[in-house]
């Protein structure tokens, strides 16, 4: 994994000019400020200022990390008070910026009356009903009047929908009908289940996953650039991508076994992966042959990211079940919703109604009171200010062609994205689509420069870059955004002569 901290660059052995940079960018080490509880010796200070263990890091990075203690609008401030443009919308989350007062009105207003309660044991609170509805009611065509169950974050709303399933495929009579696929490059989260879809590498290596009796098997990534054989059309790759689909749940037991193909609109961690055209038509039609659900995971791409209100009505995919979090309260709070239609869950309940057992599955947290309030706002938002409309008109198309733009610099052997998502990967060679050596560490390189300049941007497995700006952006702020990603691969191209072309 190529991680957008300081330590991946340490990681992959950066250049010595290049680490020299980070290191005078990043200083030393700040203090962090302590209330009067904290113990004030220097032993103290000293261990309580590492006891956190930071995700998706290398832990035995030596550089101390980048410390940010405020943001506003789209920016957001370090320790030293430097600013940095959020290139990322954190972690492709925060779709209507930072410091929005209605969304902190929201989660003030409903903390002042009910900052907590529970689903368990059928309670209910008014705010998480309306929350439901209100997800259903946008939902595509198959979802359509079905039902919602809320978590906590995108991992653990896939991991919601595995054990749905089995649940019923068990309440069908099918109870060996457990298995899914995934695809290489697919990112569905972290933990054990999600963690095992994931096709990525760095989630699985020395951590005891995939579990195959989660995740049969991972089919190859749509990604016609990389995948793509000589001579071969896209739509000679649909169809080949779409047999292989078929063949693995053949091998994999068939309707009888496979439960569940999960698949995100555009793959986002895994290098912003666009589909070609076509792609979700044919899997469709072989999840459909085998009695196989398609899982769409919009954790990154719901909520206009791509142009429309879903990224799957962007590219075609007609999913069975939906998991969604990151947009749904725009980063504010932790909240993710699992959308499944309504038969499926008549299914499960008729289960219940004959055995006398309860559905044995939620979280503290389901349905919290505060995030589904953030959310309700946030989505109030997006349709009051048109933003999907203004993604798929305006912001898009403009982010897209500099995106395209990017295309014609020396590092770069392919452009992608849709509406305020967008990638570009970076080759040694462009005929043969050569990658550098991974000790090159060049797309860690040009995310480094761009911190540099004052924007955040992230590197992706495969030396890719992502782009994915707030939904309010405006034209002028992706221009300012993409002339320091120019300049950001020109800084890069110093550090990388030898090893280019």
């Amino acid at each position: 994994m190529a991680a957008s901290s300081a330590c991946s660059a340490h990681r992959v052995r950066m250049p010595r000019p290049l680490w020299s940079a980070a290191s005078s960018l990043l200083g030393k080490r700040a203090p962090r400020r302590f209330s009067t509880l904290d113990a004030e010796s220097d032993d103290a200070l000293l261990l309580s200022r590492d006891s956190l263990i930071s995700p998706m890091t290398n832990l035995a990075c030596e550089l101390p990390p980048l410390r940010i203690v405020s943001a506003k609008g789209h920016h957001i401030m370090d320790d030293k008070g430097k600013t940095y443009f959020e290139g990322m919308s954190g972690l492709w989350c925060v779709a209507l910026g930072w410091g929005n007062e209605e969304l902190i009105e929201a989660a003030s207003s409903q903390m002042r009356t009910l900052a907590y309660y529970h689903g368990f044991t059928n309670r209910r609170v008014p705010v998480v009903d309306e929350l439901a509805d209100a997800l259903v009611a946008r939902a595509p065509s198959r979802l359509q009047h079905g039902r919602v169950f809320f978590g906590q974050s995108g991992s653990d709303a896939n991991d919601t929908q595995v054990r749905l399933l089995w649940a019923y495929n068990h309440a069908r009579g099918l109870p060996h009908k457990t298995k899914l696929l995934s695809r290489n490059r697919g990112y569905h989260g972290v933990t054990v289940a999600a963690g095992s879809l994931t096709g990525l590498p760095y989630v699985h290596t020395a951590m005891g996953l995939p579990l195959q009796p989660v995740c049969a098997h991972h089919v190859t990534c749509p990604s016609f650039y990389r995948e793509g054989l000589p001579n071969e059309s896209e739509a000679d790759f649909v169809q080949r991508l779409a047999q292989e689909l078929d063949d693995a749940i053949t091998r994999e037991g068939g309707a009888e076994r496979v439960a569940a193909f999960i698949a995100e609109p555009i793959q986002g961690a895994g290098g912003v992966v666009v589909p070609p055209a076509g792609y979700f038509h044919a899997v469709r039609d072989v999840c459909d042959k085998h009695d196989v659900m398609m899982i769409a995971d919009e954790v990154i791409t719901g909520f206009g990211r791509t142009g429309n209100f879903w990224g799957c009505t962007s590219v075609g995919q007609d999913p069975d079940l939906i998991s969604c979090a990151k947009q749904l309260t725009g980063g504010y709070v932790p909240l993710s919703a699992c959308i499944v239609p309504e038969h499926f869950y008549q299914t499960i309940r008729s289960a219940n109604r004959a055995d006398g057992r309860i559905l044995g599955h939620g979280y503290t947290y389901s349905g919290h009171p505060v995030a589904c309030a953030v959310a309700l706002k946030v989505i109030e938002i997006i349709e009051r200010d048109g933003l999907v409309s203004r993604v798929h008109d305006r912001l898009g198309p403009h982010m897209q062609s500099r995106v395209k733009r990017l295309g014609a610099h020396a590092l770069v052997g392919e452009t992608r994205g849709m509406g305020l998502i967008g990638a570009i990967e970076l080759v040694a060679d462009k005929q043969t689509k050569r990658h550098f050596a991974p000790s090159v560490g060049v797309a860690a390189a040009v995310a480094r420069a761009a911190l540099d300049l004052g924007l955040v941007i992230r590197p992706l497995p495969g030396d890719a870059l992502a782009f994915c700006p707030p939904l309010t952006v405006d034209e002028t702020e992706i221009d300012e955004m993409f002339d320091k990603v120019e300049m950001a691969l020109d800084r890069a191209m110093q550090i990388v002569p030898a090893t280019h072309g």
